[in-house]
C-alpha cells in the first residue's frame, strides 16, 4: 500500500502553488528537552497553512469537462483558502461554503482569491450539507479537505521534504490530526522511504477523533468537539484516512487546552511566528511524548500545520500558557477572616511570585481565595506547596485543571449571596455572530430568574457562557426539558467545587 501512494506523492504537483517550506531547528525547544527539535514550517505556505497541497494537486486531476464545470468546499479556513487559491491558479470556477459564524477576517482571506463564497449555517456541518445541495444542483465537483487519494497525496509531500531536508537519522515525526488527511500522506511517503521512522499523531484531548477510532478499530463520530484548536475539530475522521493511519501511524499523543497554549509560545521563542493552536498542535504532542518516554539525543520533527489565528484570541492563549507549562499553579484557599491573613498566608509562599489574588468579603469566619503562584519546579513545586498549604491549616482545592474556574470564575470573584434560593448553575456554548448573545438571553425568557451571568468573547466562532438561574425544585422537570430543546451544548456546574467555593 505505501508503494501505491509513494507513486502518487512523487508524482504530485504542488510547486505551482506551495513552496518547499523549510525545516528550522528549535534552538532554545532543543536545549530545554536535549533532544534535536526540528520544526517544518508549512506557516509559510501563501495561505499560511499546508492544505493548498493537496487542494491543487486534487484539482489538476480533474476532467476538463469538471474544471470547466467548476467546483465546490465547505470550509471555515485554511481548506477554503486553499481551494480558492489553488482554482483561481487554474482558472477553475469556484464556491466555497462557510459557516455564518465564521470571523470576518478569515471570510476576508478567502476573499482574497475571488470565489464565490456563501455564508449559511452555525458550524461546519451545516456548511458542509448546504455545499452538497449545492453542488448537486450545479453539478459541481466537491473538493473534500481530507478523504481523498489525491488530497493525501498533495499533503504527503511534506513528508518527501521532510526526508530530503535532514540528511540525519530521524526518529520520529510529530503530525496534528483533524480529519487524517496530513498524517495519511506523510505516513505513506515516509513507511515507504524509511519505515525505521517513528510517526505520530496529536489531537487535542477533547477532538480525539483518530485516537477514539484506532481505540475502537473502526471509524467513530464524536457527540461534542472541542473548538480551541479549530484546523483540528473534526468529529469524525476519512474513511481512507483512517485505512492508512491504522496500518502506518505508530502512535498518538493527546494535548490539553493549556499544553497547546504552551506550544504556540513554545513556537513563539525559537520563530517569533505566532502559530494557530493547530498548528502549535505537533509540538505540543511532541513534549508531552518525550516527558513520558524519557527521550534524550533524538531527532524529533513537528510539523507547524499553519499560522491562521484570530489576534483576538491570543489573549486567551497567553493567559493559559504559563499553566500548560507547568509554569503557573491556581488554588482555591480558605484562610481565616481576620487581620493578617493574607501576610500570613503569602509568608508561606516565601519568594514565589503571586500572579492572580482575588478576593472579596463573604462572611466573618473564613475567606476563599482564588490564587494563582508563579512555578520554577514544575509539578513537584506544585506538590509541594499543597503540603505547605496544609501543614499550615489551611483548606486547599487544585484549580489547574478546572476549565470553569479558567474560563469564568477567576473574572466573577465577588462574594456569596446568602438570601439566594434553588440556583442551579450551568455552562453553555453557543455559535458567535452579531446578535448571538441576546438570541441566547431570548431562549430564557422570563421564567426563570438569571442570578449569575459570565461571558467573555475569545475570538473563537463558538461563544462560552456560565450562567446561574433559580429554578425550583418543582420546575426542575420542565427545565431538564427546555435544556434539551435549547440546541445548544451546556454541562451542568451546580457541583463545581470551585463555583461552591467563590459563589454559592
Amino acid at each position: 500500500m505505501p508503494k501505491k501512494y509513494l507513486n502518487k506523492i512523487l508524482n504530485a504537483r504542488v510547486y505551482d502553488v506551495a513552496s518547499e517550506s523549510p525545516l528550522d531547528v528549535a534552538n532554545s525547544l532543543s536545549m530545554r528537552l536535549n533532544n534535536n527539535v526540528l520544526i517544518k514550517r508549512e506557516d509559510l505556505q501563501p495561505v499560511f497553512s499546508f492544505k493548498l497541497r493537496g487542494a491543487y494537486n486534487k484539482m489538476l486531476h480533474l476532467t476538463d469537462a469538471e474544471k470547466e464545470r467548476g467546483v465546490i468546499a465547505a470550509s471555515a479556513g485554511n481548506h477554503a483558502q486553499g481551494v480558492a487559491l489553488a482554482a483561481k491558479k487554474l482558472g477553475i470556477p469556484v464556491t466555497i461554503v462557510m459557516p455564518e459564524t465564521t470571523p470576518e477576517i478569515k471570510v476576508e482571506a478567502v476573499g482574497n482569491w475571488s470565489p464565490r463564497i456563501v455564508l449559511h449555517g452555525d458550524d461546519y456541518q451545516e456548511a458542509y450539507a448546504r455545499s452538497m445541495e449545492i453542488a448537486e444542483a450545479d453539478n459541481l465537483t466537491y473538493v473534500h479537505p481530507f478523504d481523498d487519494p489525491d488530497v493525501i497525496a498533495g499533503q504527503g509531500t511534506v513528508g518527501m521534504e521532510i526526508l530530503r531536508q535532514c540528511t540525519e537519522d530521524i526518529d520520529a515525526i510529530f503530525v496534528p490530526v483533524g480529519g487524517g488527511g496530513l498524517i495519511a500522506g506523510i505516513a505513506a511517503y515516509v513507511k515507504a522511504v524509511r519505515p525505521e521512522i517513528k510517526v505520530i499523531g496529536v489531537e487535542p484531548e477533547d477532538a480525539a477523533s483518530m485516537t477514539r477510532s484506532l481505540e475502537s478499530n473502526r471509524r467513530v463520530k464524536l457527540n461534542q468537539v472541542g473548538i480551541f484548536a479549530d484546523g483540528v475539530a473534526v468529529a469524525q475522521v476519512g474513511k481512507e484516512n483512517f485505512r492508512l493511519v491504522r496500518k502506518l501511524v505508530d502512535d498518538m499523543v493527546l494535548a490539553s487546552v493549556d499544553e497547546i497554549c504552551a506550544a504556540v509560545k513554545d513556537v513563539f521563542d525559537d520563530t517569533r511566528l505566532i502559530a494557530e493552536p493547530a498548528g502549535a498542535l505537533a509540538v505540543a504532542g511532541l513534549k508531552k511524548y518525550v516527558a513520558e518516554h524519557g527521550l534524550e539525543g533524538k531527532t524529533l520533527v513537528a510539523i507547524n500545520s499553519g499560522a491562521n489565528v484570530n489576534f483576538d484570541r491570543l489573549r486567551h492563549i497567553s493567559e493559559r500558557a504559563d499553566i500548560g507549562e507547568n509554569r503557573e499553579t491556581l488554588f482555591a484557599v480558605t484562610i481565616p477572616e481576620q487581620p493578617g491573613s493574607f501576610r500570613k498566608f503569602c509568608g508561606i509562599l516565601g519568594k514565589r511570585s503571586v500572579t492572580e489574588f482575588n478576593y472579596r468579603y463573604a462572611d466573618e469566619t473564613d475567606a476563599q481565595i482564588f490564587v494563582g503562584i508563579k512555578l520554577s519546579g514544575g509539578q513537584e513545586e506544585k506538590a509541594a506547596l499543597l503540603e505547605l498549604f496544609r501543614e499550615g491549616g489551611y483548606a486547599v482545592t487544585d484549580l489547574t485543571d478546572n476549565d470553569t474556574a479558567k474560563l469564568h470564575i477567576r473574572y466573577m470573584i465577588g462574594g456569596r449571596p446568602k438570601n439566594l434560593t434553588d440556583e442551579v448553575v450551568y455552562r453553555f456554548q453557543f455559535p458567535e455572530r452579531p446578535g448571538a448573545l441576546l438570541k441566547f438571553l431570548k431562549h430564557f425568557g422570563k421564567r426563570w430568574n438569571i442570578s449569575l451571568f459570565h461571558y467573555r468573547n475569545h475570538g473563537s466562532a463558538f461563544g462560552r457562557v456560565l450562567c446561574g438561574m433559580q429554578v425550583p425544585k418543582s420546575d426542575r422537570p420542565q427545565f431538564q426539558d427546555f435544556l434539551k430543546n435549547l440546541g445548544y451544548s451546556y454541562w451542568s456546574e451546580t457541583e463545581n467545587p470551585v463555583y461552591k467555593a467563590f459563589l454559592n
